[in-house]
């Protein structure tokens, strides 16, 4: 067995397989050792693509391009992916306007570069009986950038926090 599970070469031990060529015609159904003669003659391998088949589907390719090629398309995938962060801004429900402002703006640098805002207003002590307050710092922060987020997740409490997730509004 190879490093990525697929049976090559002298590996494929079952009666019959169903051979493809480099160009994608069928050869039809033969003895491995018939097929892997064929292969060699071409100087390419004999790839197991479809095991589980009835018989197995063996192709006769080059595999150390194919693995080659393959890697290649994973790491662009990679590549083209985007990856969203959490970012956080905490605040206090005894918070100043200026102070709320500069949180509004902070989200909203983070919402236009593509990431997650979980807001969290922490209540210490008594604070926690008056959780209205909490929810309303939430809501108004979610009114200031309503044009670069969506609610993803209402205010909640969790423990002594009150956290709401902010997404970042897809462009059209």
């Amino acid at each position: 067995m190879s490093d990525r599970g697929l049976r090559v070469n002298e590996d494929i031990r079952v009666r019959e397989i169903r051979v493809i060529d480099e160009n994608g015609e069928q050869l039809g159904v033969m003895a491995p050792r018939d097929a892997l003669r064929i292969a060699r003659e071409r100087g390419l391998d004999l790839v197991e693509v479809a095991p589980t088949a009835r018989p197995p589907v063996c192709r006769v390719m080059d595999y150390g391009k194919f693995m080659y090629e393959k890697s290649k398309k994973e790491r662009e995938s990679r590549k083209n992916q985007k990856i969203i962060k959490i970012k956080e801004v905490r605040i206090s429900p005894k918070i100043d306007d200026h102070d709320f402002s500069v949180r509004a703006k902070n989200a909203a640098g983070f919402l236009q570069k593509g990431n997650k805002v979980k807001a969290t207003v922490r209540f210490r002590g008594r604070e926690i009986v008056h959780s209205d307050i909490g929810k309303r710092l939430l809501e108004d922060l979610a009114q200031l950038v309503q044009d670069y987020a969506v609610v993803e997740r209402d205010p909640r409490i969790e423990g002594r926090n009150m956290i709401m997730i902010l997404a970042p509004k897809q462009s059209d």
